[in-house]
């Protein structure tokens, strides 16, 4: 039939691997967690080891599952957990410490003594980002300083910096392609997203050398070829992106105003804003949506660092559920006279708040609060979240006083509960697709339209589809009500 095109979806807490048919049509699919590594509070750490062994697993079931070779696939796509920072040697590709990942916390000093030498500006002009430890820039720094001898062998150009999805095609391609794309890339704190180049700058400022540094790429191009030892076959690497924008691509998100959000380990709300490089004046990020054919298209973002997550926590911290759809149900089962907020700052506060030092807080408890009402804040925490980071887009750009409609993907989003919570408390339209893998979805399309093998962009775009759709049914008493309760809740937890 041809068309199979094999996406990587490298995330947070586990690895995936779909082969997508030429009709976009799930084949087959493979999933595996590993292991978190908490080395002190705050701090989040990977072993990229463990990784690639996943990654290497997964595609291999996925392929397996389809009942084809890996020399079927015309194309790979690679979508990765953004902002997480691996160090590795160039001569024989270890690492030289575990991969620190975006929720981790451990530069939040450097963060602020930066901020007192008056160079946030500077940062947030070339990059469209805030000077927080979420960046990959500030980890890195971190690395170079505390790693015996990193700083001297980075720059004598013994050492490579990237982010998952370079570290993944390093060792695809048996170390011949040393790449990223934009997207990836204007996440870094190093990245000057007007200019679209590494900036000398701030590599200066962060104390980086330049020549660890990977060549940036369009999203849909060349990365290289796979070493035909490790799958069987040499398959080209034709699309990157980062998660969210992988996201925003799968949800056929191409025109200015439209907006989605994904609900993973974090929420990440994107607006397309088109050509449009607008800086945000509600601590919102300006950032690459995606860049193609070399014009670069904008988005605004707000970043949640806790949406499920907070499941996660309700299942492995409290053990008040065994399995995360059980969160719904317990939900709905919640005492309606009790207004328990969770306010899960378990690494700090995001957008719009951005307070690095922010821990999680419950509030409102009573007696008789148990695991049900637990369940209803945590995924009410979500919808809260989601809330802020909307209200803040529309002050930034309104869209031209049109009301843009929700489009929600991720693990999440298959609870009707708290779709139709997040629905009450926007006031507003969401739209759930038949496709929930949007991520791995997003970079298919890049690999595939890359290949020749797959529509391009508008066919592409016509052929989303809608699941459900949820209307807000909450009246607007009840929700004014509730959204009070929940600012409350967030000021008092402000540090």
């Amino acid at each position: 039939m041809g068309g199979y095109i094999l996406a990587i979806d490298q995330g947070t807490t586990s690895s995936r691997a779909i082969v997508f048919d030429g009709q976009q049509q799930i084949a087959g699919a493979g999933q595996k967690e590993f292991k978190q590594h908490f080395p002190k509070s705050g701090w989040v750490e990977h072993d990229p080891e463990e990784i690639w062994q996943t990654v290497l697993s997964t595609v291999q079931e996925a392929i397996a599952k389809a009942g084809i070779t890996a020399g079927d696939l015309d194309g790979i796509g690679i979508t990765n957990q953004r902002e997480t920072v691996v160090v590795w040697d160039r001569e024989t590709g270890n690492p030289i410490h575990n991969a620190i990942v975006w929720q981790d916390r451990r530069t939040a000093s450097y963060c602020d003594r930066l901020k007192k030498q008056g160079l946030e500006k500077t940062f947030t002009r070339k990059t469209g980002l805030l000077l927080d430890p979420y960046f990959s820039g500030t980890k890195l720094n971190w690395l170079l300083t505390n790693v015996d001898r990193a700083q001297a062998r980075a720059s004598k150009g013994e050492l490579c910096f990237g982010t998952i999805d370079t570290f993944l095609i390093w060792r695809l391609t048996g170390g011949k392609s040393f790449v990223t794309d934009a997207t990836n890339a204007s996440r870094t704190l190093l990245y000057n997203i007007s200019e679209n180049a590494w900036d000398d700058e701030l590599l200066k400022i962060l104390k980086v050398p330049r020549a660890m540094l990977p060549e940036v790429k369009d999203c849909a191009a060349d990365f290289g070829v796979t070493d035909p030892a490790i799958f069987g076959a040499a398959i080209p690497i034709l699309g990157v992106a980062g998660d969210q924008q992988a996201a925003t691509i799968g949800q056929a998100c191409f025109k200015p105003g439209m907006l989605k959000s994904t609900y993973g380990t974090g929420c990440f709300a994107l607006l397309n804003t088109g050509k449009d490089m607008v800086r945000s004046k509600n601590r919102l990020l300006t950032t690459i949506a995606y860049r193609l054919d070399g014009e670069t298209t904008y988005a605004l973002e707000g970043s949640i660092f806790v949406a499920g997550a907070a499941v996660q926590w309700l299942r492995d911290g409290l053990k008040v559920i065994k399995a995360a759809p059980d969160t719904g149900t317990l939900a709905e089962s919640a005492d309606p006279t009790q207004e328990v907020y969770l306010v899960p700052a378990f690494t700090g506060l995001g957008a719009p708040h951005w307070d690095p030092d922010a821990r999680g807080a419950i509030f409102g408890m009573t007696r008789n609060t148990g695991p049900a009402e637990f369940a209803r804040a945590a995924l009410e925490a979500v919808c809260y979240q989601t809330r802020d980071l909307l209200e803040a887009m529309h002050k930034d750009w309104r869209n031209n006083g049109k009301e843009t409609v929700l489009r929600v993907d991720g693990g999440m989003v298959a609870s009707d509960w708290t779709m139709q919570r997040l629905s009450d408390l926007l006031d507003a339209p969401v739209d759930r697709p038949v496709i929930l893998e949007t991520t791995a979805l997003g970079v298919a399309w890049l690999a595939g339209s890359r290949a020749g093998v797959w529509p391009k962009q508008e066919a592409f775009a016509q052929s989303w589809a809608r699941d459900h759709r949820f209307e807000p049914a909450m009246d607007e008493k009840t929700r004014k009500a509730k959204l009070r309760g929940w600012r409350n809740a967030v000021k008092r937890t402000l540090s």
